[in-house]
C-alpha cells in the first residue's frame, strides 16, 4: 500500500507546501473565484486509507479551510496548499473512483482514477483448536462443523445489531455470537440430535444445515436431516413452518415481499417459494445441478451458487430469469478475472452486501478436502461481475494474515455485516473467522 511519498521529487514537493502552509489563511491570495480549478495531474494514482495524494494544477488557494477534496463523497484531509499543489490524505474505505477537488464553489473532476487498495485483515472471531461445543468468550468457544467430514452446513448470518446466528450442524443447535464474540445457544440442544420445536434447548435439530433472517429478526433454518424449515423467534422460539419437497438445504427471504425460498442440493434442485405456514409453493426455479448458497439482493433478484456447475447465476426479480454472474459451466478451477474467465471449484456459500458485490465461500467438497483447489472467499464485484480473492487462496490451512496471505480450509459459510465486515464458517478449522477491509 502506498501511504508515504518517498521520492526526492515529492519530498521537494512536500517542502514546498510546507513553506505555503505556514501563510493558509492570507485571505485567500491566489485563487480567482469563477475561474476554472484545474488538475493537471495527482499523485500516486493508487493507495489505501492513509495515502498522501498530491495533486499539481492551477487556480488553488492558500487556505486549506476553504478546500474540499472528496473521493466517491468521502472527504479527504487536506493537510497543505499552495498556488499550484494541494497535499490530502485518503480516508479509510474511500473506493476507487475519480477526486472532486472544490475551491470557493469552483469545482473540478480529477480526470484519472485513483485505485483504492483494500487491506483485508483475517482474524479469529470465535471457536477453538477443536471440533467440540463449550459457549463462552471468542477461542474459548468451541463449534462441530468437522466431526463428521460430510457435514456441509454454510449456515451463517448477521443482523442489523450485529449479531451472528450459526448453524452449528455437528452440534445440532443454533449458536448466536454478539458483537463482543460471546457465544450462546440461541435454539436447539448440543447433546441431543432430534426434531421437536420448542424454546432455546427445548427444541431439536438433526442437521441445521443453513440460516437466513427476515425484515423482523425472525431466523430461519433448513434442516435436511428432519426435512424441515423451522421458523425462530428472536426470543428463541422454534416453529415448524413447512416441510420441504425435497429435503431442504439452503435458505433465503426475499426481503421485497417477505417470502422465504428453500433448495435441496441435488442433482436436479428446485427453489421452492414457502407462501404460508404449511404451505409451499411450486419450484420457482427447476433442475439445477446441485445448488448450494443462494441470497436475494435488495431488489430481489435472486443469485444461486450452483455447486455441481462451478457457477454463479443470476434469477432475476419477478420472472427468475437466468444468466450466469460467473465461472465457467462444468469446469473447475481457481482462477480470477472477468466474469466468464474465472473459474470456481465446487463453491459452496454466499453472501450479498448493500452494494450488490457477492462474496462466495470456495469449498464444498462432499468432505471438505484439502486437495479442493479454492480454500478462499472470491468477491464478484457489482456491475462489471469481474472476480478477485477477497481473503485466502487455494491451499488449505490455517492463519490469521492479510488477503491471500490468510489460511482457510473449506470455508463453507460467509456472511457481510452492514458495515462491511466479512464472517466465515471455517469448517475444518471449526471456527468463525473475521475479515475486516481498510
Amino acid at each position: 500500500m502506498l501511504k508515504n511519498i518517498t521520492t526526492p521529487l515529492l519530498a521537494g514537493c512536500l517542502f514546498m507546501i510546507a513553506c505555503a502552509t505556514g501563510c493558509k489563511k492570507d485571505g485567500g491570495n491566489g485563487h480567482n473565484a469563477g475561474a476554472p480549478v484545474i488538475i493537471n495531474s495527482f499523485s500516486p494514482v493508487q493507495g489505501g486509507g492513509g495515502t498522501e495524494v498530491l495533486f499539481t494544477g492551477s487556480n488553488y488557494i492558500n487556505d486549506t479551510n476553504q478546500i474540499t477534496v472528496t473521493l466517491n463523497g468521502k472527504p479527504l484531509k487536506v493537510v497543505g496548499v499552495n498556488g499550484s499543489q494541494i497535499m490530502a490524505v485518503v480516508p479509510k474505505k474511500a473506493g476507487s473512483g475519480h477526486f472532486v477537488v472544490t475551491i470557493n464553489g469552483d469545482s473540478v473532476v480529477s480526470s484519472g482514477t485513483f485505485n483504492y487498495v483494500y487491506t483485508r485483515t483475517v482474524s479469529t472471531f470465535a471457536g477453538g483448536d477443536k471440533a467440540g461445543f463449550t459457549n463462552g468468550k471468542g477461542t474459548d468457544a468451541l463449534f462441530d462443523f468437522s466431526g463428521q467430514s460430510w457435514y456441509r452446513s454454510m449456515g451463517i448470518t448477521v443482523d442489523d445489531n450485529l449479531n451472528l446466528y450459526v448453524a452449528d450442524c455437528g452440534n445440532h443447535c443454533i449458536r448466536k455470537i454478539d458483537s463482543n464474540g460471546n457465544v450462546t445457544t440461541f435454539c436447539g440442544s448440543p447433546a441431543a440430535s432430534g426434531y421437536a420445536d420448542g424454546k432455546g434447548t427445548v427444541a431439536r435439530f438433526s442437521l441445521p444445515y443453513d440460516v437466513a433472517l427476515d425484515a423482523t429478526g425472525n431466523v430461519w433454518c433448513v434442516d435436511p436431516g428432519n426435512w424441515d424449515i423451522r421458523k425462530i423467534a428472536p426470543d428463541g422460539t422454534a416453529t415448524t413452518w413447512a416441510w420441504g419437497n425435497q429435503a431442504p438445504w439452503s435458505i433465503s427471504v426475499n426481503k421485497t415481499t417477505g417470502t422465504v425460498y428453500y433448495s435441496s442440493c441435488d442433482p436436479a434442485g428446485n427453489i421452492y417459494p414457502v407462501t404460508a405456514q404449511w404451505t409451499t409453493g411450486a419450484p420457482v426455479v427447476s433442475g439445477l445441478n446441485y445448488p448450494a448458497g443462494m441470497r436475494f439482493d435488495k431488489n430481489g433478484n435472486l443469485y444461486v451458487v450452483l455447486n455441481g456447475d462451478h457457477v454463479i447465476k443470476k434469477f432475476a426479480a419477478g420472472s427468475f430469469t437466468a444468466t450466469t454472474v460467473a465461472g465457467q459451466t462444468g469446469i473447475a478451477g481457481y482462477a480470477n478475472g472477468t466474469s466468464t474467465l474465472a473459474k470456481f471449484d465446487h463453491p459452496w456459500g454466499l453472501a450479498i452486501d448493500n452494494s450488490g458485490n457477492l462474496y462466495v465461500a470456495g469449498n464444498g467438497t462432499w468432505d471438505g478436502g484439502a486437495y479442493n483447489t479454492d480454500q478462499a472467499i472470491r468477491y464478484i464485484e457489482a456491475g462489471t461481475n469481474t472476480v478477485s480473492t477477497f481473503a485466502g487462496s487455494g491451499s488449505a490451512g490455517y492463519a490469521d494474515a492479510v488477503g491471500e496471505a490468510a489460511a482457510f480450509s473449506a470455508p463453507t459459510g460467509v456472511a457481510v455485516d452492514k458495515n462491511g465486515t466479512v464472517y466465515v464458517l471455517d469448517k475444518n478449522n471449526n471456527r468463525i473467522r473475521k475479515i475486516i477491509s481498510e
